[in-house]
């Protein structure tokens, strides 16, 4: 059980201002608190911002530094980040909200606290999905559901919880196999998208993994920073894919450089400061399933 969320946060200061960015650490990807520092140290000693950036491959190091940037130029130009990007502005959008893996009745009681939500992320592995899966449908009747079984799936198990997923208002099935054998995806019949998540991280993953999902999760922390999450999205409209905007468990400093991505998803997966018993002052707030954007000058807008 998770209990706590380790973050690193950069800050960038010019000009009287001073931008801030978050990152996640993320065991997944071999990154450690002390292993991301260490990155951020090495990237200062570079001449130039612009240069450090450069130096550093996609991961959560790059994305706190990217994101204390976007944050620092929108304080010193007075523009919001959203409006320099050519994105949309934040705004109140509804999220996943996530059902973590349980035996059946803790999961089932679970999905009927948060039966307001009107989406829901079921974590699921290969030990009983379809009972998991049907508990949480049968105590939240109203919302639509991820399946999210963490790569824990064989190709097999997806054709076997076909019939399960089509009719439990499963809308995107993400990361079934493990990342670097979901080649089986090719070609698979599924009746709801499957989404890829620890398969895609930056936009050179993008034409593998457009034959194979029919989803993409664009994570700041996977892709590096802002800079490359918005390339990507952009890349994935082109190329087919539909866009899921997801993050890892953080504070809302994490969440803030999302939501202009958020607002151009068709799924949004930014529940990470629900789970924090507190939050970073003037940060996200969360009403029946809704996140909805942090206090102006928080992040990304100049100073109100």
């Amino acid at each position: 059980m998770k209990t706590h969320a380790e973050v690193v946060v950069v800050e960038l200061a010019r000009d009287g201002a001073t931008g801030r960015g978050e990152c996640v650490p993320y065991a997944r990807y071999r990154e450690t608190v002390e292993s991301v520092v260490a990155q951020l140290e090495a990237a200062a000693q570079a001449p130039s911002l612009e240069e450090a950036l450069a130096a550093l491959p996609a991961g959560a190091a790059r994305n706190a530094l990217d994101c204390a940037a976007w944050d620092l130029r929108a304080r010193i130009t007075g523009r919001s980040v959203a409006e320099l990007l050519g994105l949309p502005a934040p705004r109140a959008v509804p999220t996943a909200v996530t059902i973590s893996l349980d035996h059946v009745e803790a999961m089932r009681a679970a999905a009927a606290e948060a039966a307001h939500a009107p989406l829901l992320k079921v974590k699921l592995d290969a030990h009983d999905p379809a009972a998991r899966l049907l508990a949480v449908a049968g105590a939240a009747p109203a919302a639509r559901l991820i399946a999210d079984p963490n790569e824990s799936w064989t190709a097999a198990l997806v054709a076997d919880m076909a019939p399960v997923l089509a009719r439990t208002r499963v809308v995107l099935l993400e990361q079934p196999l493990p990342a670097g054998k979901d080649d089986a995806l090719e070609g698979i019949a599924c009746p709801v998208p499957i989404c890829a998540d620890e398969s895609l991280h930056t936009r050179a993953d993008l034409a593998a993994v457009a034959r194979r999902y029919q989803a993409v999760n664009i994570k700041l922390d996977k892709a590096g920073g802002l800079t490359e999450a918005a390339a990507l999205l952009a890349a994935a409209r082109a190329a087919g894919p539909r866009v899921m905007v997801g993050c890892m468990v953080a504070s809302s400093l994490a969440i803030a450089p999302a939501l202009p991505l958020a607002a151009a998803a068709e799924f949004v997966d930014l529940d990470g400061p629900w789970w924090l018993a507190r939050d970073r002052d003037g940060g996200c707030r969360f009403e029946g399933g809704v996140i909805l954007p942090p206090q102006p000058g928080f992040w990304g807008d100049p100073e109100p």
